[in-house]
């Protein structure tokens, strides 16, 4: 039912081509390979043509007229597909499949304007004041909008500007919080026609670390704010002009979902998803979801040796400042709205089977497979059996020796004698973050699905070892664990704080059924009770008291 059809092709396809067209209709064959009698073709009216035959003038007068439709809105331009010519052999393979409706476009990349400005985020800051000076020296840029909080009374500004200025470039030191639409708007309207803006790359950012549960709508706005409120404003304020580059420093938390890091990977991926928005658009926007960078000041000024291996344990080790910034020029070779840069692989981290999945193509030999899995479940098991094959004795010092080894490692202790086991995990160095670690250690090894929050309802190596025997092993069938029940009360008193009359309490009932088991007359005579009363504290006597008159339990 097609009214024109305008045909290059031959063979079956003209056949094709020909059925699509409506009686009466009109068959323009510009093609040379495959032409048809007129005749043949009826009731559908036929005509081989060449554009050349029409002459200059005529396509002259032609072209004239399809523009006056053009202006009229009578007819619209075709769809355009556009690829950046880094990617043309992606192109001509869509184009060959003929998939496409429209024109394919090739684009060249903007190059940085050599008198236009570059405007970065956290600018004073440590990583911001390290892309300055490399931005300077390797890539020539003069002009240079460094914006932060403080702006040139942050530590270390003028340092910085007189630094780059003897390099030869201009500095801007603007306070600005990138998080306020309005600042923004004024720092980019700021920026001087000499020299207009031809980059943005925004650093800027906040951690406030914690895991789900703990996290309150401060702590969500403390870490979003200058994440997503000032990445949509910098593209709100930007989207007009002709920007060479927009580049976004986003976090590898928004790609594996770091532990404890919840908020800070949500506002990550806020970025990662800005990129890819105004690359639709047709505007530049790449997004880096760095791993994290060697202690150098900044955000990770405050990682300790152990965050910075319990990072190295995701799979990759931290960049050095020099890593990062060669990848940050690797990046702009390319034309991905979001990228991944990472430090090299880490061999621990395979040797311990902890690489995430989306890593483990990266890793030799840490890809999991069903015979590793099934190693896994064999451990847990075989854990088990050893377990309740063992006296029931011997069992809480296996799953100590098992609670301190992983505790351990997740420290960065070279041996689990490190871990007092009478010691509260607090004090032993336990955060949020490496208190899921140790949680998720303590699964695979045993095969339990263990509660995110098993640190602290068992606050010590003992209590916790105590409690996962009794999930691994039920002694319901052989009677109760005497020594075991008394060792998980040796656990729970020695982890606890009590006033001093809860403690006195405690002691007088402890003494009861201490006497009750040896078997020892429970009464005393009268010179006995007064002796004990004589000696004893107010607290005491107060415990003796509610002892006598059954009261121990509302203590």
């Amino acid at each position: 039912g097609v009214d024109v059809v305008l045909n290059a092709l031959a063979g079956e396809f003209v056949d094709a081509s020909l059925r699509l067209t409506a009686p009466g209709g009109h068959f323009l064959e510009m093609g040379k390979t495959d032409i048809r009698e007129p005749e043949a073709t009826a009731p559908v009216h036929y005509k081989a043509f060449d554009l050349a035959d029409a002459g200059p003038d005529r396509v002259r007068e032609m072209l004239t007229a399809l523009l006056e439709l053009f202006a009229q809105d009578a007819l619209r331009t075709l769809p355009v597909a556009t690829w950046d010519v880094r990617r043309a052999p992606e192109a001509f393979r869509f184009m060959s499949r003929a998939q496409h409706i429209g024109k394919i476009v090739l684009t060249m990349p903007r190059a940085w304007d050599p008198d236009g400005t570059v405007l970065i985020t956290g600018g004073t800051g440590a990583l911001g004041g390290e892309l300055a000076r490399h931005l300077v020296t390797e890539r020539g840029v003069r002009h240079l909008l460094l914006v932060s909080r403080s702006g040139p009374d942050a530590p270390g500004a003028s340092e910085l500007r007189a630094e780059l200025a003897a390099l030869g470039a201009e500095v801007t030191l603007r306070a600005c919080d990138v998080a306020d639409r309005a600042a923004v708007t004024a720092a980019v309207e700021a920026v001087p026609a000499a020299h207009p803006l031809t980059a943005v790359i925004h650093t800027a950012g906040v951690l406030d670390d914690g895991v789900v549960a703990s996290l309150t709508p401060e702590r969500l706005s403390a870490v979003l704010r200058p994440k997503v409120d000032a990445a949509w404003h910098l593209h709100e304020a930007t989207e007009h002009l002709d920007l060479a580059a927009f580049v976004l420093y986003s976090s590898v938390s928004g790609v594996l979902g770091t532990a404890g890091q919840g908020n800070y990977a949500a506002g990550n991926v806020f970025l990662d998803a800005l990129a890819r928005h105004r690359t639709a658009q047709g505007l530049p926007g790449q997004s880096l979801s760095w791993g994290a960078w060697a202690p150098s000041g900044g955000m990770t000024a405050t990682l300790s040796d152990i965050d910075v291996q319990r990072i190295a344990s995701a799979g990759a080790t931290p960049l050095t400042v020099e890593q990062g910034l060669a990848l940050l020029d690797a990046a702009g070779t390319t034309d991905g709205a979001h990228l991944v840069p990472l430090g090299p692989a880490s061999t621990g981290a395979r040797d311990r089977g902890t690489v995430p999945p989306v890593l483990r193509g990266l890793v030799k030999g840490a890809r999991r497979t069903a015979a590793s899995s099934a190693g896994g479940a064999e451990a847990a098991a075989t854990l088990g059996q050893r377990l309740r094959e063992a006296r029931a004795e011997e069992r809480p010092r296996i799953m100590t020796d098992l609670v301190r080894t992983e505790a351990a490692a997740v420290l960065g202790h070279a041996s689990a004698k490190a871990i007092d086991t009478r010691r509260e995990f607090n004090d032993l160095g336990f955060d949020s973050l490496t208190s899921v670690e140790l949680r998720n250690r303590l699964s695979t090894a045993t095969g339990l699905r263990l509660s995110a929050t098993l640190v602290f309802d068992y606050p010590n190596p003992a209590a916790l070892a105590d409690h996962l025997v009794a999930q691994l092993v039920d002694d319901s069938a052989a009677g109760p664990d005497l020594l075991a029940a008394l060792e998980r009360l040796d656990a729970t008193l020695t982890a606890s704080e009590p006033d001093a009359r809860t403690r006195a309490a405690v002691a007088g009932r402890l003494a009861q059924i201490l006497d009750d088991w040896r078997g020892t007359t429970a009464e005393e005579d009268d010179a006995q009770v007064s002796e004990r009363i004589e000696s004893a504290s107010t607290d005491e006597i107060f415990a003796f008291i509610d002892n006598e008159l059954g009261r121990q339990n509302e203590l």
